[in-house]
């Protein structure tokens, strides 16, 4: 929805351009009908762009990060979102109640770690083992967890195979919900910090108010 309103913004800016460029060029300075709508084209296009790169620096200064950081962040994200959705595609081939709510709790953590990061980008930088190596591991294990699960016979290998590759998805589901509270740390420290805040503020104010009644 931001980016919708960002891009109304952008095409109010660069039409009212055109329409003013259009305008002086053909009254003020008595330029030719069709010079002037090329000159409105041109202000309008410079308008438009000019505008979005004011806005892209805005939005890197707001964030805390260099234009070579962002590009670096956005293109890993990418990366990220189409792992993400092999992810997705496994759990329709997974049968088993609880190993698909397994599946799907695991899932639901590595979004969070995701629309996290694509919020507030600078955030990658606090989940860097899960985006450079337990996503990874995760997405191989569930596809050949999956293929395995698949075949129309298990030997007793397999059955094994199976069984391993379970425990690890399971044991590196723990080590992405560690992830996430690694990139949750420092929210959790100001949430406490204004939880105490607003303790002692309360304590100081029924203390008052106690005083006031004697």
């Amino acid at each position: 929805m931001r980016r919708f309103f960002y891009f109304l913004f952008r095409t109010m800016i660069g039409s009212s351009t055109a329409v003013l460029t259009g305008l002086i060029s053909f009254f003020a300075f008595d330029v030719a009908f069709l010079l002037s709508a090329l000159y409105a084209v041109i202000g309008g296009g410079a308008g438009y762009f000019l505008t979005k790169g004011l806005m892209y620096f805005r939005y890197l200064r707001q964030k805390g990060l260099s234009r070579k950081e962002y590009i670096y962040i956005k293109d890993n994200l990418g990366e990220a979102k189409a792992k993400i959705k092999r992810l997705q595609r496994t759990l329709y081939r997974v049968r088993n109640l609880q190993q698909a709510r397994q599946s799907i709790e695991i899932l639901v953590t590595v979004r969070k770690i995701y629309a996290n990061t694509k919020k507030e980008p600078r955030r990658f930088y606090q989940a860097e083992a899960f985006y450079y190596k337990h996503l990874d591991s995760l997405v191989v294990l569930m596809e050949k967890y999956a293929y395995l699960k698949a075949q129309p016979s298990h030997s007793e290998e397999m059955q094994q195979s199976l069984k391993d590759t379970r425990q690890t998805i399971i044991a590196l589901g723990e080590t992405i919900k560690k992830d996430l509270h690694v990139m949750l740390h420092d929210d959790m420290d100001t949430l406490q910090f204004e939880l105490d805040v607003a303790e002692q503020l309360f304590k100081n104010r029924r203390k008052q108010e106690s005083e006031a009644l004697k």
